[in-house]
């Protein structure tokens, strides 16, 4: 059992000094949400099935439309819903976790809040810059 576990860590050792065992953490850490592909494959499912119906395509309720990046830096009639880096400073994040301001909360979605992990997602995203491909057409 000792010789299996030496073993091991023999292999272990060995693959952290190839570099093997940084690739692993790096695709698994923060920099995948600073990918496009981050915003295509995990953050835009998340807005067209909960978002889109009143801020995409031709529906731009309180004048926001979060289909671009453009738009969600113009923002609604509130102004910008999106501050790239900083969830806590993102009104976005801050609606969908239902902690909008309190003089006009506005939870989003109105009818049912988010699940947790869509919620991490966005934020995750927004927090390594809210990277989008440049055009992210509505699918």
């Amino acid at each position: 059992m000792r010789g299996l576990a030496a073993g091991l860590g023999v292999l272990a050792g060995a693959l952290t000094a190839l570099g093997l065992g940084v690739s692993v953490v790096r695709a698994a850490g923060p920099d995948e949400a600073s990918r496009p592909e981050f915003y295509t494959t995990k953050v835009q499912p998340i807005f067209q099935a909960n978002c889109y119906r009143c801020h995409g395509g031709m529906n731009h309720s309180g004048g926001l439309n979060i289909a671009t990046r453009a738009g969600m830096m113009k923002g609604g009639h509130d102004g910008a819903v999106l501050v790239p880096g900083d969830p806590a400073k993102s009104l976005l994040v801050r609606l969908i976790r239902h902690e909008g301001p309190q003089n006009n909360p506005r939870p989003m979605p109105p009818k049912a809040k988010l699940s947790e992990a869509d919620i991490a997602t966005v934020e995750r995203w927004v927090k390594a810059g809210a990277i989008m491909p440049a055009d992210a057409p509505l699918q």
